[in-house]
């Protein structure tokens, strides 16, 4: 399965970043091995709505589930609707600490 983590960079070691629609990074693990990959985002300097647009880039890489700090309420209806699970993950960690923490189920489902 495919988890997105939002991220101030591009490694596992990145800090984890608190908000969705404006992180730099997602960095989509695939869960069944570890292996992943850092997508930058393209909206994370946009205007306003860049929620929505940057839920799109999930859902055109196939993510199941999402772990972030906020995520605004127009993003969490295309999420929902595009069947992608949310979770809530303060920043204060990196990437590597978000992911260990949704391997062991301890993440609030939002």
């Amino acid at each position: 399965m495919k988890i997105c983590f939002t991220a101030q960079g591009e490694t596992l070691e990145s800090p984890a970043e608190d908000r969705f629609g404006r992180a730099p990074y997602f960095i989509v693990v695939e869960s069944e091995d570890g292996s992943f990959e850092a997508i930058k985002n393209p909206y994370a300097d946009g205007g306003g709505g860049v929620g929505p647009r940057a839920a799109q880039v999930l859902i055109e890489n196939n993510v199941k589930a999402l772990v972030s700090g906020q995520v605004g309420g127009n993003a969490k209806e295309v999420l929902a609707a595009a069947g992608i699970a949310m979770y809530t993950y303060k920043a204060g960690g990196t990437v590597k600490d978000a992911f260990d923490q949704f391997t062991k189920n301890t993440l609030v489902r939002s």
